[in-house]
């Protein structure tokens, strides 16, 4: 669907929809807490435990219930409705999560074992307002054109997010407990979450059809963002790290950590940069057709990061690559979003995000493994090469899909 010719879309236009900047600053509000607490959550337990083993097997399984449940969580809501899926939810992650603060007030005295059963639990609870909020935007913005630049906003924002989230932790923890900032990001859920599903745009969502969990076909053809965006989450999780090792060998004394932190800092502003640009972009292809292109640029630019031959080359490289990552989700979604029945646009949406986290997971893993063998140099240039070969991938799979749709059903 193109856009009106007579209103040409623009982000001022996308908050002049009706209801829309009311519900995107309640989901923003509520989603101010996904950077808070998890940082809050590993710095009260490290304190209350004395191990960062204990901090990092509960962190762990914070991560794992967060990001492996969040489609079965993402299926409550487009089986039953915002209101009615999320309320329960959003309780049972404030109850776990004070139960939680409760066991890290005092040092040594929960057991590491309550303390993983209580993260895991909050985990599993945490309400997908990221995948409901891009559901919502569907139904404010029909038009093509329009939804695009709604959901690169929705990308740059929920960045700045995850950014600003540490940064106030750090301030938090200069004069309070690391347990207070998870009661400050359970706060901020609470009331970003009641304005959330006091809006109007959020109460006309109807619930789904009985028989959604069921149909298989109503997330047919998602495979290809899913796997596009994995490559995607694994080259951001390789990057984190590889930065890191990268910022200790060449800076000088101890300023590796300050370093590495501003040449990540680049990545984020070549994204929201990228993101921006993305979105206020007419563009004639289909999403389709420009996602494994975006996908490539990513690739392409790791391996020249790998030539870096000191940390500004490398801030350089890095931003450069960040001006692809948040065109490639945004069209992820917007595919997702094409792909998948009316009923089931929470779960296709929460699919991509699990395809990000999932791949940034694994990405880390496999850095913290090769970084130690292999010169940071030549660990940019194959994670560079296994996104290209995730881009050459979903450009196969997408010409296939487009024959067979030219092919006639009998």
């Amino acid at each position: 669907m193109s856009a009106s010719p007579a209103v040409r879309p623009s982000y001022a236009v996308v908050l002049r929809v009706p209801h829309a900047r009311r519900t995107f600053a309640a989901a923003l509000t509520g989603r101010l807490s996904y950077g808070i607490v998890p940082l809050s959550v590993m710095l009260a337990v490290t304190r209350a435990s004395g191990s960062y083993a204990v901090a990092g097997t509960v962190m762990a399984l914070f991560g794992a219930t967060t990001v492996f449940l969040s489609p079965p969580r993402a299926a409550l809501i487009d089986r039953y409705g915002p209101r009615r899926a999320l309320i329960p939810m959003t309780a049972a992650y404030l109850v776990t999560l004070a139960l939680l603060t409760l066991a890290l007030e005092r040092p040594g005295a929960a057991p590491a074992a309550v303390l993983g059963a209580l993260a895991a639990a909050a985990g599993a609870c945490v309400p997908p307002l990221g995948p409901t909020m891009r559901a919502v935007w569907g139904r404010l913005t029909p038009d093509r054109a329009l939804l695009q630049r709604a959901y690169s906003l929705d990308g740059v924002a929920e960045e700045l997010l995850f950014v600003t989230g540490p940064l106030l932790v750090g301030v938090l923890v200069g004069f309070a407990p690391p347990a207070a900032g998870i009661v400050v990001g359970a706060a901020l859920m609470a009331c970003g979450m009641a304005a959330f599903l006091s809006s109007p745009a959020v109460r006309a969502v109807p619930p789904g059809k009985a028989t959604v969990r069921r149909d298989g076909g109503a997330l047919r053809g998602l495979g290809r963002p899913v796997v596009a965006i994995a490559g995607v989450g694994l080259a951001l999780g390789v990057v984190d790290l590889l930065v890191v090792a990268f910022a200790e060998l060449h800076g000088q004394g101890s300023g590796g950590g300050s370093n590495a932190a501003w040449v990540l800092a680049a990545l984020s502003a070549g994204s929201a940069v990228g993101g921006l640009l993305n979105g206020a972009v007419a563009w004639r292809a289909p999403a389709g057709a420009r996602l494994p292109w975006l996908t490539a640029g990513l690739g392409l630019t790791l391996c020249g990061a790998g030539l870096a031959p000191g940390l500004g080359t490398l801030a350089v490289a890095v931003a450069a690559a960040g001006f692809f990552v948040s065109p490639t989700i945004t069209t992820a979604y917007l595919i997702a979003d094409e792909v998948a029945a009316p009923e089931a646009r929470v779960r296709a949406g929460a699919w991509v995000n699990t395809a990000v986290n999932a791949g940034s997971t694994a990405g880390t893993a496999v850095a913290g493994a090769l970084a130690g063998r292999l010169p940071v140099g030549v660990c940019f240039a194959a994670t560079g090469a296994v996104v290209l070969v995730t881009a050459a991938v979903t450009a196969v799979t997408g010409a296939r899909r487009r024959t067979s749709d030219l092919v006639p059903q009998i």
